[in-house]
């Protein structure tokens, strides 16, 4: 277990951080928690405001009540992207989704607000967590899978957030397909990692041979 943490330490080093500020979200009342959260948001005033600040700050918060989903996404992708891409860059591609999607996402709002397409008040709206990076080093995640594979597992991120980008077409949602195109644009930076992509078929295959080789002869 250590040995498997070590091997990710950006990864899990967050995460930790995620802990403690989710810990201190459920310390604070409704109102001084909703206060500090918008301060924090990658919204419309704070990026005009303190555009540095937010954009850390919004990354060390979770959006919702619970820390433990998060231990399972930052270990199936997160922990694995960094193993495979190394620590520059992960930083790289995990921050370029979450900066160019933060601001496609906003700017489409302020565009709904500037034309009354959306309400005023949207300026001051809560916008923090972690989606937009990990969604991106989601999509870079498409060029550590063997061929066939790959297209699969694109296509369905792809589907499932386009769905949700049909179904309710906020600013969140275009965040977060916006995040996954930023991060499949990296294949470039994935050709220069060496090592053997992942084949789910040899996964599958492993335990098959390993029995065949247990059987009697």
């Amino acid at each position: 277990m250590l040995r498997w943490i070590g091997s990710a330490p950006l990864t899990y080093a967050w995460l930790t951080v995620l802990l403690g500020t989710t810990i201190l979200q459920h310390q604070l009342t409704g109102r001084v928690l909703h206060t500090l959260l918008v301060h924090e948001s990658t919204n419309l005033q704070q990026l005009a405001k303190d555009p540095l600040h937010v954009l850390f700050a919004s990354l060390l918060w979770i959006d919702g009540k619970y820390w433990t989903p998060y231990v399972v996404l930052f270990t199936l992708f997160l922990a694995p992207a960094e193993r495979w891409l190394g620590q520059i860059r992960w930083l790289t591609v995990g921050l370029t989704a979450h900066i160019v999607a933060t601001y496609i996402s906003e700017g489409v709002l302020y565009q709904e607000i500037e034309h009354h397409l959306a309400p005023e008040r949207l300026v001051h709206a809560r916008d923090i967590g972690v989606s937009y990076f990990l969604l991106g080093v989601m999509g870079v995640l498409t060029y550590h899978i063997a061929a066939p594979w790959r297209w699969g597992y694109v296509a369905a991120l792809v589907a499932l957030f386009g769905v949700m980008l049909i179904i309710k077409p906020d600013f969140t949602a275009i965040g977060h397909f916006s995040a996954i195109v930023i991060g499949t644009c990296f294949e470039p930076l994935a050709r220069c990692r060496d090592g053997p992509t992942v084949n789910p078929a040899t996964i599958r295959a492993k335990p098959g041979r390993s029995g065949a080789r247990d059987r009697p002869r």
